[in-house]
């Protein structure tokens, strides 16, 4: 019997462009397909990435059941349980596509000690980043603190490598191993059943993430530059949540746009996802320390009613309200919405930018290692080539400019829809609706007091 070649799946979970499946293929080996629900050495999923996760597998399953191969579910540490399956199926070599994280860099580096001695082959590939962190530097050979030199550095190099094709067909090995059932992890919510809007809205996979990839570069991509800022408008790709689960690669996209017509806006945004990565390979500790060292003294206040407020959608501030309602329904929020309620809940509310990453971590569907903390450190402005904390949105203007006949606030605020556009946007009493959970003036005044205490 021939020894297998055993793929380890993580956020890469597709079978076209993946460097390690195509590699195992090449190989001319039997296949043994894995995937390790690890909660012990990583940061736990929230709940709405737990939803996903559970669609993302079941796609993937019935993906390489087309090609000829079952996918293998283990729960426990990662480490443990490859090296457990490698032993029970006698492989030859395992194969997995690089990360970027340092705890996880650095468990994968033990798995691979651990393998080979115990004379086991192991190839880990690159393929989840447009470009390695070691290959954008400054001309002095630092890694770049800002964010437009990187992505001229970028651009400036050699293109991404073109996407690999996915395997026709696989052996499978042969006798299967146990296997662990996604009923078993309970990854999907029971009751209380939260979860109708993301079925609404989402369909998890490799399969969605194409088709939504062509509805954008047939639909969104020419109006994408004009219409991104609007959130009535659908000019947005929707492909985050597929990129964060690896369901479609950075250098599919990038291929796919650059195929149409370079398109300079929507580049960017991949480029800002590739930076994000970037920092977080060099700032293992993002999501709970400010990269400016001065923003750990920064007066934080302590509120749990107004925190409350701004989770439920219930500040008064109709913007805010409408997208903290779509991301609890929809496990996403419009982009420009994210900024402005994010800000919201440093700088009118004052409350630490932790707590709001934390929120969004639990609730959004594309949440993110590296993107997700480095956009909250970016409206916080402790970030490195952050937004000034000076900088405050009014939520107010922000509605006016982007939402401006209210079509966005109607559809996520029921309760203000027969509103006139002159109303909307700062309603003054209506049934049902809290008032403002703070003064627009106040507020802003209060933080500037806050950062000139920090300054000083």
């Amino acid at each position: 019997m021939t020894a297998p070649a055993l793929v380890w799946f993580r956020d890469d979970l597709r079978v076209s462009d993946h460097p390690a499946l195509a590699a195992a293929a090449r190989s001319g080996r039997p296949v043994l397909a894995a995937y390790v629900l690890d909660e012990k050495r990583e940061r736990p999923l929230g709940g709405a990435a737990r939803w996903w996760l559970a669609g993302s597998l079941e796609a993937l399953a019935a993906d390489l059941r087309v090609l000829g191969v079952s996918l293998v579910l283990r729960r426990g540490r990662a480490d443990v349980e490859i090296a457990a399956l490698a032993r029970e199926s006698g492989a030859a070599a395992v194969h997995w596509n690089r990360r970027y994280r340092q705890a996880a860099a650095a468990l994968d580096d033990e798995l691979a000690a651990r393998l080979r001695c115990e004379g086991v082959a192991v190839e880990v590939h690159e393929g989840d980043l447009l470009f390695e962190p070691a290959a954008i530097r400054s001309g002095s050979g630092e890694p770049y603190q800002i964010f437009t030199p990187f992505w001229r550095a970028c651009l400036a190099a050699s293109p991404p490598a073109r996407p690999v094709p996915g395997p026709k067909r696989l052996t499978a090995h042969t006798p299967a191993l146990a296997s662990a059932t996604l009923a078993e992890w309970r990854l999907r919510p029971s009751a209380p059943d939260w979860a109708a809007g993301l079925r609404a809205a989402w369909t998890p996979g490799e399969r969605a993430a194409r088709r939504r990839l062509r509805r954008f570069l047939k639909r969104g991509l020419a109006r994408y530059a004009r219409e991104r800022d609007y959130p009535a408008k659908a000019a947005t790709s929707g492909l985050s949540p597929y990129l964060r689960w690896g369901e479609i690669s950075p250098r599919q996209v990038w291929h796919a746009v650059a195929a149409e017509g370079v398109d300079a806006a929507f580049l960017r945004e991949l480029g800002w996802r590739e930076f994000a990565a970037h920092v977080l390979w060099r700032a293992p500790d993002l999501a709970t320390t400010p990269l400016r060292p001065e923003y750990a003294r920064f007066p934080w206040r302590s509120d749990a009613r107004a925190l409350t407020a701004w989770q439920r959608g219930r500040t008064g501030y109709p913007l805010i309200d409408a997208g903290m309602r779509e991301l609890w329904s929809t496990g996403v929020m419009h982009n420009r919405v994210r900024m402005a309620a994010a800000s919201f809940l440093v700088k009118h509310l004052l409350l630490p930018w932790q707590v709001g990453e934390a929120w969004f971590w639990d609730t959004l569907v594309d949440a993110d290692h590296a993107s997700n903390p480095l956009n909250w450190q970016w409206v916080a402005g402790c970030g490195i080539d952050a937004a000034p904390y000076f900088r405050i949105f009014n939520p107010v203007l922000q509605a006016r400019k982007f939402d401006p006949d209210g079509a966005y606030i109607r559809r996520w605020v029921p309760k203000l829809a027969s509103l006139s556009v002159r109303e909307i946007h700062a309603p003054s009493a209506v049934p049902g609706y809290p008032p403002p959970v703070v003064d627009h003036a106040s507020a802003r005044q209060r933080a500037l007091v806050a950062l000139a205490r920090l300054r000083h």
